[in-house]
This record gives C-alpha cells, structure tokens and sequence, in this order.
C-alpha cells in the first residue's frame, strides 16, 4: 500500500475567527497552537482539532492536553 504523501502545512487560523471562538465548556479565550494545529483551551485542559481548516468544537472530539 502506498504511503500518502506529507500534508501541506497548515494555514492560519483567521484572527478574527480567534477574537470571536471559545471554549464551549469553560466560555474562556482559546489559543492557537500552529504545530498541533489545534485550538487550545488552557481553563479546560483541551485541545480542540482544525479540520480542513475548520474548527471542531465538540468536547468529545477534543483531547486532554496531557495526552501528548
């Protein structure tokens, strides 16, 4: 089976789009973590993934910040 190639890297997140998001279980600002591509939620512990450029802000698809 052929292996997929590497993923473009990601882009950045709309500022704007930070200004207005937050965590849907603490109400707090998220952070955006450019590696990870991921928003942060420092207040709860998570971080929620960007898919296709998308944020998914569903608690149950986030991953506790402790599970590196």
């Amino acid at each position: 089976m052929a292996e997929h190639p590497d993923p473009a890297p990601h882009a950045p997140v709309d500022p704007r789009l930070l200004e207005i998001l937050v965590c849907p279980v603490t109400k707090q600002p998220l952070q955006y973590d450019r590696v990870n591509n991921e928003l942060i939620s420092p207040a709860a512990g998570l971080a929620y993934p960007i898919r296709d450029g998308i944020p998914i802000m569903l608690p149950e698809e986030a991953r506790p910040l402790d599970d590196i």
